[in-house]
């Protein structure tokens, strides 16, 4: 019975599901296997059918007239399309040709010894066969000499050699050049490339004063060409239409290279985006003179993300903030500036609401490298600021309307705004105890370095006793942990004096919330709070740079002082209402 059982068992589901994978596994290779086969074989077919089209082509063309073997609206003129469209059984297909008179050196070259006057011996026709729609076809490309069956004569046509270079003055191989010339008969109208010398011919070619227009272009590269004199926005450009005279060469030359991108950031002293600032950026490059005419002048914003991705060449460039509401307070490059062709860059503006005259001071040395930690004061009469370079400051000078996270029961933040004192009860200020406010938090946008912390007014009423304002500071990376401490790093110590040095162990955090404490011993006297400040520094913050607003017309005279270099002094004439001075440091 056993024995029966075994024999009539049949496959179990695993089983039956490893041979259908299996199964699948062999017919999908079978199938991809006959298809690319199949590809393959209907991609030769159609391999055979371009030499077909080629050479029925090539036959069409040597048994034209020899006068005829040029191409429509191009040097020489003839009666051959540049582009054709051919369906052949069923399958389309386009023909790009080009011809060229070639001056060959067997008899002399034009401008030679001897000089050849008849320097269009023979040309050369190139054809190429695309099909878009043909899967896995390969263009096909050929070419042929066509001579004339006589000796040619003297022409009383002229030359144009095109010469294309890039940024190191190399040639530019497999360049676009376009040459129209609309007041000749027949018109012109080529589009060739150059050889790999950087150089398009075309020898030949009808005379023309100020007749060919030019234009030099290559994928992902520069663009550069020639201008109509006379015009109201370039009467006089640098680069003319070219002229070709009889017998003559025209040797006209063109610079292109790689495209660079230039990214422009705008952002507040948070790494905050600051949206839609309009700027001005304008290259060396002239394309005319008298008056100057640049080839690179742009007027454009930001857009509401701050930020402003701009394809340059090679050039030096001016880049100015124009924006009516806000200043440029630093930035990661300073105009002018060069860019390299094929090069990134990035370029970091920190900007701030206008408020009256500001100025933006760098400090570099004698190589133009920024100088942070450099002390920077600015005075005038009734006003003096001194700011260090390469640092910014987070300000707080009114509480009012809940700008904190939390306070304790007498303290008064609102009664006069702007300013932190101790709450009076029936006429009489809360005393002999500690009052204080927890401050929101701020976020500097990325990790920071912190210096000193300053506050306003840096005394306090004897009456008041010793230290009866007084501060600890909380910094984190997950804006939730606030421990308070003091100068030594711990819960037991304050900041008591203003312009107080933070403690080390801050460094490399984001977040950041400060703790202010108020006491006094008599009850007719309250500590006062009006401003407090902190000195960071970070990432979005330029190097060696500060900016003063605020300012008014009139003469300030700025120090700067860094250890290892001479005190550097200069006077200043306000008088417009953005400014920006350089100062060089000595060693």
């Amino acid at each position: 019975m056993r024995n029966s059982l075994i024999k009539n068992s049949g496959f179990t589901l695993v089983e039956t599901l490893i041979a259908i994978g299996i199964f699948a596994i062999i017919s999908v290779a079978i199938y991809s296997s006959y298809s690319n086969v199949l590809d393959i074989v209907i991609a030769s077919q159609i391999n055979s059918t371009g030499l077909t089209i080629i050479a029925n082509e090539l036959e069409t063309v040597r048994n034209i007239r020899y006068d005829d073997v040029g191409i429509q609206g191009g040097a020489p003129a003839g009666i051959i399309p540049p582009e054709k469209n051919i369906n052949f059984s069923g399958i389309g297909f386009t023909l790009s040709t080009t011809v060229r008179n070639v001056d060959d050196p067997f008899d002399g070259v034009l401008g030679g010894s001897p000089n050849d006057t008849a320097p269009a011996d023979y040309k050369i026709v190139e054809m190429e066969l695309s099909c878009t729609d043909c899967l896995r076809f390969i263009p096909i490309k050929t070419t042929t000499t066509i001579a004339p069956v006589n000796l040619e004569s003297a022409s009383r046509n002229g030359n144009l050699f095109i010469n294309v270079i890039n940024a190191s003055g190399q040639p530019v191989s497999q360049a676009n050049v376009s040459v129209t010339n609309s007041l000749v008969s027949p018109a012109i109208n080529i589009n060739d490339v150059t050889n790999n010398g950087g150089q398009l011919q075309l020898v030949d070619i009808a005379t023309s004063s100020l007749g060919y227009q030019i234009t030099v272009s290559k994928s992902g590269y520069s663009v550069d060409r020639t201008y109509k004199p006379g015009l109201v926005e370039n009467p006089n450009p640098v680069k003319p239409h070219a002229t070709v005279s009889e017998q003559q060469v025209t040797v006209i030359t063109f610079g292109i290279d790689r495209l660079s991108v230039q990214d422009l950031n705008t952002r507040d002293k948070f790494c905050r985006a600051v949206p839609s600032v309009d700027f001005n950026q304008r290259g060396d490059k002239l394309i005319g003179v008298d008056p100057d005419v640049f080839k690179y002048s742009v007027t454009d914003s930001t857009g509401v993300s701050g930020s402003k991705a701009s394809n340059l060449e090679w050039d030096t460039y001016i880049l100015q903030n124009s924006d009516t509401d806000y200043d440029l307070a630093g930035s990661s490059l300073l105009s002018p500036f060069s860019v390299n062709a094929g090069t990134d860059y990035t370029v970091n503006w920190l900007m701030e609401p206008r408020n009256g005259s500001s100025l933006l001071v760098a400090i570099e040395d004698g190589g133009g490298q920024f100088i942070d930690g450099a002390s920077m004061s600015l005075v005038k009469a009734e006003f003096s600021d001194t700011k260090i370079s390469g640092h910014n400051y987070l300000d707080q000078t009114d509480w009012s309307n809940g700008k904190f996270s939390q306070k304790s029961q007498n303290i008064e933040e609102a009664n006069p705004v702007g300013e932190l004192r101790l709450k009076q009860i029936d006429g009489k200020y809360a005393s002999m105890s500690w009052e204080w406010l927890e401050s929101s938090t701020f976020d500097l946008g990325t990790l920071a370095d912190f210096y000193k912390l300053k506050w306003n007014p840096s005394g306090q009423p004897s009456e008041t006793g010793v230290d009866s304002l007084k501060f600890q500071i909380a910094t984190n990376n997950d804006n939730s942990t606030w421990d308070y401490i003091g100068p030594d790093g711990t819960s037991a110590t304050y900041y008591t004096n203003s312009d107080s040095v933070i403690y080390a162990g801050h460094n490399g955090d984001r977040y950041l919330r400060y703790k202010v404490y108020l006491f006094t011993e008599n009850q007719a006297y309250t500590p006062r709070l009006e401003g407090m400040s902190i000195e960071f520094s970070s990432s979005c913050i330029p190097s060696g740079q500060s900016f003063f607003s605020g300012l008014t017309s009139g003469i300030y005279i700025l120090t700067v002082k860094k250890s290892g270099y001479q005190t550097y002094t200069a006077s200043i004439d306000m008088g417009s209402s953005w400014q920006e001075h350089r100062a060089i440091l000595v060693p």
